[in-house]
């Protein structure tokens, strides 16, 4: 085994096709813009807090030209710069929204930083349901009358959070959302992680509104995953007067790392300048290049909706004779990298920095694939044998209904906590969120219980390979219910 940096340049010489994060594909995207020194010359850009950098906890100087160039491009109150990913944005704006020992009504599919938020904020959640799309195996969207329900039941839950776009591209209508949320004046959070060039794409043709545009109160958008800034770099928009940005702004200097690093910045600042010179065309390209893929291999994707952001690309294996697993073994011995596979979906992400020849290629082996398994009879084992695509939906039924306040009431009184296998863990009570990643949404929280559907689905998943947060060497930290 080789060291990590022996593995980074091999894979940067690889010449490998990224449909993964993050969006720029690589430093050609950089030196195409005009930024290649920038990229040649990281490591002597790795500077502290000097006179004249600025200081991102107060920012007056140049840090705060960059986050006013992001309040622009979003039409945001305003923006804050993020160095430790969108995760650190969710923890701060759920902190800043909820008091603590407060409650919040959230969709049960939210990634892991939102249960880790109610963990430092001793939150109660409310879950909301997405629907679940039979046809392909994935979460749909939140249903607003759904959100109503909860706040009507909930009227002391001070805000709502739910991901839009999910992983896989599926978004709610936000428009009907927001509108729910603010009737009950209560605060919207939307962890938009996975769409932050949504706000720009607007104008490009079919995809949904961005969460500023439809109206959410906090947005926070991973600017790295399908945009040019480098990995862990993100922005918070705030966008009403429902939430003190000056309480904002304290819960992010809790979170974030008091050394916060200025080449993640300055690739913020790359990204945005970017936005702002080149973007209109940019981004029309790549919608343009997206559409193309669709017209070629439109039969072997999820079909296109108001509601999905089709600039991921979801293939559905099973009608190429395979399963994801092995369609995705396929992709990478001829150096395509996916980005999610479970089941028989698999994701390819595509960015701002993806090309046509990136898409041909991959084009190109699908059909290849495609050819080599006769697709038009689809692999009936394949499917049978194939996972549920979304981890979300082997939710354990216990957890539906039932109040979070008991659950963490029970887990308090029964006690000591025990290390045990995973079969022994059956009825117990968990006591680490157990979060396959990606995409990294718990199947089973702190204080739910553990059942034997659960159990099976978790050794199929790690029987597969697939990494589970919070099973280490097959055991699970649980206690004993009362």
């Amino acid at each position: 085994m080789g060291s990590t940096l022996d593995f980074l340049m091999d894979h940067a010489d690889s010449g490998s096709v990224s449909f993964h994060m993050p969006g720029h594909k690589g430093a050609a995207f950089y030196r195409m813009h005009g930024y290649g020194d920038f990229a040649h010359r990281l490591i002597d850009c790795d500077v502290t807090e000097i006179s004249g950098a600025d200081n991102l906890f107060h920012a007056d100087g140049i840090l705060k030209e960059i986050a006013d160039k992001y309040a622009k491009i979003y039409g945001a109150k305003r923006s804050f710069l993020l160095v430790n990913g969108t995760s650190c944005g969710i923890i701060a704006g759920i902190l800043a929204s909820v008091p603590r020992g407060g409650k919040i009504i959230m969709a049960r599919n939210s990634h892991k930083s939102v249960y880790n938020a109610l963990r430092l904020g001793d939150i109660k959640p409310v879950y909301v349901y997405p629907s679940v799309m039979e046809n392909v195996g994935i979460s749909g969207p939140v249903a607003a009358s759904d959100i109503a329900d909860a706040l009507e039941e909930n009227p002391d839950a001070s805000a709502v959070i739910l991901p839009n776009p999910d992983y896989y591209g599926i978004c709610s209508d936000l428009t009907a959302i927001a509108k729910v949320v603010h009737e009950h004046g209560k605060v919207l959070i939307v962890d938009q992680a996975h769409g932050a060039h949504l706000k720009m794409m607007e104008s490009c043709g079919e995809l949904p509104l961005s969460a500023e545009t439809a109206g959410a109160d906090i947005v926070i958008g991973s600017t790295h995953k399908t945009l040019a800034s480098l990995t862990q770099s993100a922005v918070m928009n705030l966008c009403s007067d429902r939430v003190d940005e000056a309480l904002i702004e304290d819960k992010l200097q809790m979170i974030e790392s008091s050394s916060p690093s200025y080449i993640l910045m300055a690739s913020l600042d790359v990204n945005a300048d970017i936005i702002i010179k080149k973007g209109a065309d940019l981004f029309k390209e790549w919608a343009q290049n997206v559409d193309w893929f669709y017209s070629r291999c439109g039969g072997w994707l999820m079909e296109r909706s108001a509601f999905l952001d089709h600039t991921k690309l979801n293939i559905d294996a099973s009608k190429l004779g395979c399963t994801g697993d092995e369609l995705a073994g396929s992709l990478m011995e001829r150096e395509i990298y996916p980005e999610l596979w479970t089941g028989n979906i698999l994701m390819c992400m595509t960015g701002i920095g993806t090309t046509r020849e990136h898409l041909e290629k991959l084009a190109e082996v699908l059909e290849e694939i495609a050819e080599r398994n006769d697709s038009e009879t689809v692999n009936e084992a394949s499917v049978e044998n194939a996972l549920p695509a979304s981890a979300e939906n082997a939710l354990p039924a216990s957890a539906e209904g039932e109040l979070w306040a008991k659950r963490r009431e029970t887990f308090a009184a029964a006690g000591h906590e025990e290390i045990r296998s995973l079969e022994e863990s059956t009825g117990m009570l968990c006591a680490e969120n157990i979060v396959p990643y990606p995409p990294g949404i718990p199947i089973i929280c702190r204080g739910e219980k553990i059942d034997s559907e659960d159990v099976s689905f978790l050794k199929t998943l790690l029987e597969r390979g697939h990494d589970v947060l919070g099973i280490r060497d097959g055991k699970v930290r649980c206690c004993k219910p009362l």
